[in-house]
C-alpha cells in the first residue's frame, strides 16, 4: 500500500494497536508527549482489506487426543473458540468487511484444521491482554493466539504450546533514515511508544535517549502517525508488530537493528491439559517442517522485508 503523507496519517492512525506481548493495557485514554499538551488522536474504522496467504486448511478426519478435556469439549461442540487480537496489522487483524487475517489468525486456523475443525467453524473472541489468563482458566476460549509471550509467571496459570515465533523489542523508522541502526544510535533522537508499555520503560531505564525526547501515546498507531509526520524519529515495541506496520507501508517505513529483548510467542492453553498441549506442539512442529509456517509468515509479517524462520519448540 503506497501512502502519501496526508493519507498515511489517516490510514495508519486507524490502526489502534493498543497492546502487545510486551505492552500494557493500562494506557491512558489520550496520547501525551513529555514536553507537550495532550493529543487526542482518535482511531477510526480500519479501511485496509485482508488478504490470505493462499494456504488451504482442510479439517483432518479421525482426530483423537486421548485424555484431553479441551479436545473432548471442542469435538462435542463441533467448533473451536479462539482468543485473538483484531487491531494488529499482519498479525491479528479484522477489516471493515469483518474478515480476519494475519500470521496469528492463520496459525489459529491451521491448529483448528488439524484438530478436525473447519476454519469456518472457528468462533473468534477478541480478548485484551490483561484478560487472557482469566479467559483460559474460565474456559471462555479453547486456546489463545495473539502475540502471547511465554513467561514463568504465566506458565503458573496457563499452559503454552510453542513457541511458534520469537519476537523482541525493536525500532521502526522512516525508510529514508540511515542514522538509526539500533538502540545504541538513539541518543539525541525522538522515540515514541505506548503509555505504560514495557518498551517505554526499557527506553527510560536504559537511558537510550534523553527524557525530553521520549513521547508516549495510547496506541502504537498514534506513534506511527508521529513517525510519518516527522514528529518522532523512531517507534519501539515488539518487532512483530513493527513488521506489520512496515509491511503496510514498505516504501516509507522499515524495521532496523537487532531485537534487544526476547519475547517467545506461545499458544495459550488450559494449564493441566498436557495431552492437548502435546497435540498442539505436534501440529506446530509439522508446520515448521512441511513449509506451512513459512508460507504463512512470508505472506503476512514477511511482507515487511524481514526474513524469519520457525523457532525451536520448547515442550514441557
Amino acid at each position: 500500500m503506497t501512502l502519501r503523507r496526508t493519507t498515511a496519517l489517516l490510514g495508519i492512525t486507524t490502526l489502534a494497536v493498543v497492546a502487545a506481548a510486551c505492552g500494557s493495557d493500562d494506557a491512558s485514554t489520550t496520547g501525551t508527549t513529555v514536553a507537550g499538551a495532550p493529543r487526542t488522536t482518535q482511531a477510526t474504522p480500519v479501511s485496509d482489506k485482508c488478504t490470505s496467504s493462499g494456504a488451504t486448511f482442510t479439517a483432518a478426519t479421525g482426530v483423537d487426543v486421548a485424555g484431553s478435556t479441551a479436545f473432548t469439549k471442542i469435538k462435542s461442540a463441533g467448533k473451536v473458540i479462539v482468543g485473538v487480537k483484531a487491531d494488529q496489522p499482519n498479525l491479528g487483524y479484522k477489516d471493515t468487511d469483518g474478515k480476519r487475517c494475519g500470521f496469528d489468525i492463520e496459525m489459529a486456523q491451521l491448529i483448528a484444521s488439524k484438530l478436525g475443525i473447519e476454519p469456518s467453524k472457528i468462533e473468534y473472541k477478541e480478548i485484551p491482554s490483561a484478560n487472557r489468563e482469566t479467559e483460559i482458566k474460565a474456559g471462555g476460549i479453547d486456546y489463545y493466539v495473539g502475540t502471547y509471550s511465554i513467561t514463568d509467571k504465566r506458565k503458573a496459570e496457563v499452559g503454552f504450546a510453542g513457541p511458534y515465533f520469537v519476537a523482541g523489542q525493536d525500532l521502526l523508522v522512516r525508510k529514508s533514515d540511515t542514522s538509526i541502526t539500533g538502540k545504541d544510535t538513539l541518543k539525541g533522537k525522538k522515540v515514541c511508544s505506548a503509555t505504560g508499555s514495557t518498551p517505554l520503560q526499557l527506553v527510560r531505564a536504559e537511558a537510550l535517549t534523553e527524557p525530553a525526547n521520549i513521547s508516549e501515546f495510547k496506541t502504537y498507531s498514534e506513534c506511527v502517525s508521529q513517525l510519518v509526520d516527522k514528529q518522532t524519529d523512531a517507534v519501539t515495541t515488539d518487532d512483530a508488530i513493527l513488521k506489520g506496520f512496515a509491511a503496510q507501508s514498505p516504501s516509507q517505513l522499515k524495521v532496523v537493528g537487532k531485537p534487544f529483548s526476547v519475547e517467545k510467542y506461545g499458544i495459550g492453553l488450559p494449564l493441566a491439559d498436557k495431552a492437548f498441549r502435546d497435540k498442539v506442539n505436534e501440529i506446530l512442529a509439522a508446520s515448521f517442517t512441511d513449509g506451512t509456517w513459512q508460507k504463512i509468515y512470508d505472506s503476512s509479517l514477511g511482507k515487511s522485508g524481514s526474513p524469519a524462520s520457525p523457532p525451536p519448540l520448547e515442550p514441557y
